[in-house]
């Protein structure tokens, strides 16, 4: 289909430019599949994971939270880093965790997406979580965030997706995997 599908470029150059606590920035000289030469300004992170955790009766945990990209609160579903040495798969369990209080029965590796592959380096595994809503544990933040959650039925999360209420480009995903594949 298509011929240089999937097909690294060859880095000729790579400067660090920037380092800071959540990302660092390089600068690249690059020879692409179709042979150009390009500089390129790449932001790299850690690897994240995206949850989508429901309850048996259809209700996704749904999360509020202060945004710097946005200078604002955003609802979206839990979200944070993998841990160096830690599956995607613990990761989600723990945020989950540590956010909400949620406790996870199981989790379930939906899809990898990346978030702005033009110029960053992220990629984000979409998790799927089974909880118990009656079964919560104390919440433990990070000391500079504060995460607010509620449970919503998922049709009305749908419904928010749809009016762009809620748009951050994972919970979409997250949400949209989920309706077109799994349920």
């Amino acid at each position: 289909m298509f011929k240089t599908w999937h097909q690294p470029g060859k880095i000729l150059d790579d400067k660090n430019v920037y380092k800071g606590r959540v990302f660092a920035v390089d600068q690249l000289h690059i020879k692409t599949p179709d042979g150009l030469k390009v500089e390129r300004d790449l932001i790299k992170t850690d690897p994240t994971i995206t949850i989508l955790a429901i309850s048996p009766d259809q209700k996704v945990v749904m999360t509020s939270e202060y945004r710097a990209g946005v200078n604002s609160d955003s609802v979206s579903v839990p979200a944070g880093i993998v841990n160096p040495g830690e599956t995607a798969e613990h990761a989600a369990a723990r945020e989950l965790r540590e956010e909400t209080g949620y406790v996870a029965k199981s989790v379930t590796k939906m899809t990898r997406i990346t978030s702005s592959e033009g110029f960053m380096d992220q990629f984000a595994d979409l998790m799927l979580i089974k909880f118990n809503p009656e079964e919560r544990v104390p919440r433990h933040f990070d000391k500079d965030e504060f995460v607010n959650s509620e449970l919503v039925p998922l049709d009305q999360v749908v419904e928010w997706v749809k009016e762009g209420k809620v748009n951050t480009a994972q919970a979409v995903s997250s949400i949209g995997y989920y309706m077109m594949f799994l349920k």
